[in-house]
């Protein structure tokens, strides 16, 4: 059965030409408006939550803006720095979610609570005491001070969870914003079925079993899966050499409504003002859109995507456990961890 779409439905024509969405100054305008929205809400959120902490809980929480700790992220099961679930009382943790929710949208909060509960079906899966899989290791940081105006951010993370955002001047840039899943499929005992990402893969999979022998032979980069994706948990993103794969002014229209699911599936993890910046990263693009495809094309084939274009990056690979086990990622080339932003803030400063 063809997967549903949403309700846009573009020409090719349409798609690569000046953009793949028109935009009028109202709803920059708009954008603008819910951007100084976003910051304020995490704001909010953030102060919530740490007025609720006791002095040491605060002590392990905060931390200086400026420090490395701010873009050491990871996506592995490992010690973390940060304030962990587990460390906090049943009120403190509702406020912890408040500030998660914050940075996601609706669907993007169900995938990153989801990806924690899926520590307890590993936990079984595992045999585990439950000190290495346990939903409550993920670890909340505020670097610097919340405000409105100032120049902060923060970061939730654990195991395949990891959500990261600056602030600066009332403006808030997401990134990097990783998603993973282990199982991606639940096979067995009461949640037997559950897929926590079902439509980042089942689209990579759809687009490249509609491509043709040509279009294939062009955006498959490699007949074997990465084993991991290529930018891993660099500060930086980064690619080798000039973007491969199939370009969008080779597909068709019903490819290029499968790739528009696929990114906007990824820009709509976060709250509708910072996914419309997405969205205009992506219009922004125009024809200079990227897919590539690694591995095999069948379902439980290891398999690895992504979707390059000058200023973002999404990969998948599901090649671990023997293609069940996903890691998918939202890159920006120039804009993790706030860095156009503060770099506009400190030429605007001196």
């Amino acid at each position: 059965m063809r997967m549903k779409r949403r309700s846009f439905v573009y020409s090719s024509a349409a798609l690569v030409g000046a953009g793949m969405l028109s935009r009028t100054k109202s709803n920059a305008d708009q954008i603008h408006s819910h951007r100084l929205h976003a910051a304020s809400l995490m704001t909010e959120c953030a102060n919530r939550f740490l007025a609720a902490l006791d002095a040491d809980q605060r002590g392990k929480a905060m931390f200086p803006f400026d420090t490395d700790e701010r873009m050491n992220w990871h996506f592995i099961p490992k010690e973390r720095k940060g304030l962990p679930l587990r460390d906090m009382t049943p009120y403190q943790r509702h406020l912890a979610s408040a500030l998660l929710a914050a940075g996601l949208s609706q669907a993007g909060y169900i995938k990153a609570v989801t990806i924690m509960s899926l520590e307890d079906v590993l936990k079984i899966i595992e045999n585990d005491s439950g000190e290495h899989r346990n939903p409550e290791k993920y670890y909340f940081s505020v670097f610097g001070t919340p405000s409105d105006s100032g120049t902060w951010g923060y970061r939730i993370e654990g195991h395949h969870l990891s959500q990261n955002y600056t602030v600066v001047n009332g403006k808030v840039i997401d990134g990097p914003s990783f998603f993973g899943a282990n199982p991606a499929e639940v096979r067995q005992g009461p949640r037997q079925g559950l897929r926590t990402l079902p439509k980042e893969d089942d689209l990579g999979m759809e687009l490249i079993r509609s491509l043709d022998e040509q279009q294939r032979k062009i955006a498959v980069v490699d007949p074997i899966a990465y084993k991991d994706i290529l930018t891993a948990a660099s500060r930086k993103a980064a690619l080798q050499g000039q973007p491969s794969g199939l370009s969008v002014s080779k597909m068709n229209g019903r490819q290029l409504e499968t790739l528009m699911a696929l990114m906007e599936e990824y820009a709509r993890n976060v709250p509708d003002e910072l996914a419309e910046g997405r969205m205009e990263q992506i219009n922004k693009a125009g024809r200079n859109i990227y897919f590539a495809w690694a591995g095999g094309a069948n379902r439980g084939d290891l398999h690895y995507y992504r979707v390059q274009t000058p200023s973002f990056l999404i990969e998948l690979d599901d090649t671990q456990d023997n293609a069940n086990h996903i890691h998918s990622v939202w890159r920006d080339f120039t804009g993790d961890f706030g860095e156009d932003l503060l770099q506009q803030h400190y030429r605007a400063s001196h």
